[in-house]
């Protein structure tokens, strides 16, 4: 595999770093990400207002949910290869800027085109953003450090929909849809200001290129990943996508108490990535799997358990440790994969995992007008067990990870 490798003056070691700056940094980088999910993801909160400010059907206003996780595929390997010697904190910074200005130019948008312009800026950010930031961790922690930095950063994916969503929804219902993106905008050039003070120059000391994301490719627990990947995504959003008209239709929840079991959903999903996070580096495969395994198990039993007020939550609860721990082992697979380059597996993280998100939403979609909200659960719980299956095959396999080197 060609590596493409540019020596270059390096900065202080994560160990030579004050450990209060080195952790505000960890800090800097999720808020980053958490600006990033809530952004991707408010739309679904303020959908109906959007759409009707626009006068466009609830479906053509699903373009701003389905748009970014598309393009942010496509964008990680480009825009990553392309800016491939570039300082890695300037990169942060500029997909930030991007960010804020994307929710600004929502706020002020004079037509719905002009707010798929910016979800597009959406999709390029996240697919940067993520590719750089989620492998950081590595240069910004000591190496003992790196397990509970890499779970502080993938936290931020369940507190953007535990904090970030309700709370611009609530903004968008008090003030307005086009307010609750001018806040957002202001607090993510907040935490560009907070990234270019605590993080550290980043430069890049081995540039990806195209050529060394196809090597990976040949690897055979790459390979693994992707595919594990690709069944426990599409199981989840798949699935998650539509759980309030489950919970609407199934467990006949009202609107209030289905936002209360979506928290709690979250606040679970935060202990599942902490939880992960802090074993997956031990025991990946069985973490993974255990993850896979916890997900199955809740969506097919909702059908089953989920006419009840308790069923649902329990399940919800158990859904939510589960979910909570699916990016950082994951990202942990592709890493571990391919230990000597932390961002190109960030890359191949990024790209498949939005790429699926949006097939998921739209696989469920396509269901559930053909079927039932109970059907779309057992379906996504059916490619949970074989993300199972595929990781007892990776076992019984015996395949071995690679050493770092």
């Amino acid at each position: 595999m060609s590596t493409a490798t540019t020596p270059a003056a390096r900065p202080l070691a994560p160990s030579d770093r004050s450990p209060l700056v080195s952790w505000l940094a960890v800090v800097a980088v999720m808020l980053g990400i958490f600006s990033i999910v809530t952004t991707e993801i408010l739309p679904i909160g303020l959908l109906t207002s959007i759409g009707s400010s626009f006068t466009v059907s609830d479906g053509m206003a699903g373009l701003m949910m389905t748009m970014p996780g598309f393009l942010a595929a496509v964008s990680a390997p480009l825009v990553v290869v392309a800016t491939g010697r570039v300082d890695r904190r300037v990169m942060l910074g500029v997909f930030v800027l991007l960010l804020a200005l994307a929710n600004f130019l929502t706020a002020v948008a004079p037509s719905y085109w002009v707010v798929l312009v910016s979800r597009v800026m959406v999709g390029v950010t996240i697919g940067g953003f993520w590719s750089v930031g989620a492998g950081l961790a590595g240069r910004l922690v000591p190496a003992r450090s790196v397990g509970r930095a890499t779970a502080v950063i993938f936290s931020a994916v369940p507190l953007g929909s535990v904090l970030g969503v309700p709370l611009g929804t609530f903004i968008g219902d008090v003030a307005g849809w086009r307010t609750a993106f001018l806040v957002l905008g202001g607090f993510t050039l907040t935490v560009l200001a907070l990234l270019l003070l605590v993080v550290p120059p980043l430069p890049s000391d081995r540039a990806t290129r195209l050529d060394v994301l196809g090597g990976m490719l040949r690897s055979v627990n790459t390979r693994f990943a992707l595919v594990m990947t690709f069944l426990v995504v599409l199981a989840h959003f798949g699935t998650y996508t539509y759980v309030t008209p489950f919970l609407e239709q199934v467990t006949r929840a009202g609107p209030a108490l289905v936002t209360v079991y979506l928290l709690i959903y979250g606040a679970a999903g935060i202990a599942g990535n902490f939880l992960g996070g802090s074993t997956v580096g031990r025991r990946p495969r069985a973490v993974f799997a255990a993850a896979a395994a916890m997900l199955a198990g809740a969506t097919l039993l909702l059908p089953v358990l989920g006419g009840s007020d308790v069923g649902a939550v329990t399940l919800l609860i158990v859904w939510g440790v589960a979910y909570g721990a699916v990016p950082v082992c994951s990202q942990t697979w592709f890493t571990k994969a391919s230990p000597g380059f932390p961002e190109a597996s960030s890359v191949l993280f990024t790209a498949s995992f939005q790429a699926t998100i949006s097939i998921g939403a739209l696989a469920g979609g396509a269901v559930l007008d053909r079927s039932s909200p109970s059907a779309v659960m057992a379906l996504g719980g059916l490619s949970a067990v074989l993300t199972v299956l595929v990781a007892w095959v990776h076992w019984a396999g015996r395949f071995s990870w690679p050493k770092a080197s």
